[in-house]
């Protein structure tokens, strides 16, 4: 049977210098998402990794410069692909804010539930200060301006306004806590439950903010 060495050379023959490079930071940010997914961030080592994704440890450094830089890319790329797959959702979606705020709901929740390790990655692991942490903030702010961002699309009446972006932030901060007490088994419903509910509560939030504008607004005249 041949060696794991030999069946990576095999692999990577023919490949230019830097597929090559790209190939094995795929691998890094696997063994990453695996060792966080399944035993949590401290288990994500530069030992750990490289040893999990079969590398010399001289490999790891040609792609992050320490391990903080493994782990953003690694939370980024768990961001892209949800962005990705919550943006598919919308697009399919009614422009009706229910029928919206459920599709955003059910495919954030079918995409963490498929997959709990990327539940771990977005919602429940992580330090809590450092790079990541920094990452972690801003990626909050640019699912607020999101919301705001397909809110404008649909020409819903609170986009752009100082209430509608409270709300946008009440929403993205509470479903983080949400999924983390999901995730932890601290909210005991299942995830049709937790659609229904959390699609509930997004609309009351919504329909209130939405209120508080129209109240205001006649107020000014």
């Amino acid at each position: 049977m041949a060696s794991v060495a030999a069946q990576r050379r095999r692999r990577w023959t023919g490949l230019a210098p830097a597929e090559r490079q790209a190939e094995r930071r795929e691998l890094l940010l696997d063994a990453a998402f695996e060792l966080v997914g399944a035993e949590g961030w401290a288990a994500a080592t530069v030992r750990a990794v490289v040893e999990r994704a079969g590398l010399n440890p001289r490999y790891f450094y040609e792609s992050f410069a320490d391990l903080d830089a493994l782990l953003v890319a690694l939370y980024d790329r768990v961001l892209a692909d949800l962005t990705d797959f919550v943006v598919a959702a919308l697009d399919t979606s009614d422009m009706a804010p229910a029928a919206f705020a459920r599709a955003a709901v059910m495919a954030l929740i079918t995409f963490v539930d498929e997959d709990r390790r990327r539940g771990r990655v977005l919602f429940v692991e992580g330090p809590v200060s450092g790079p990541v942490s920094l990452r972690k903030t801003a990626s909050g702010r640019g699912l607020i301006e999101f919301i705001e961002h397909y809110a404008a699309q649909r020409d819903q009446p609170l986009a752009g306004e100082p209430i509608g972006q409270l709300g946008a932030a009440i929403l993205v901060g509470g479903f983080g806590q949400v999924m983390f007490e999901w995730l932890e088994g601290r909210l005991p419903v299942t995830r049709e439950r937790l659609i229904e509910d959390t699609t509930e509560l997004f609309v009351a939030v919504f329909d209130t903010a939405t209120a508080i504008g129209g109240r205001r607004s006649r107020r000014a005249r």
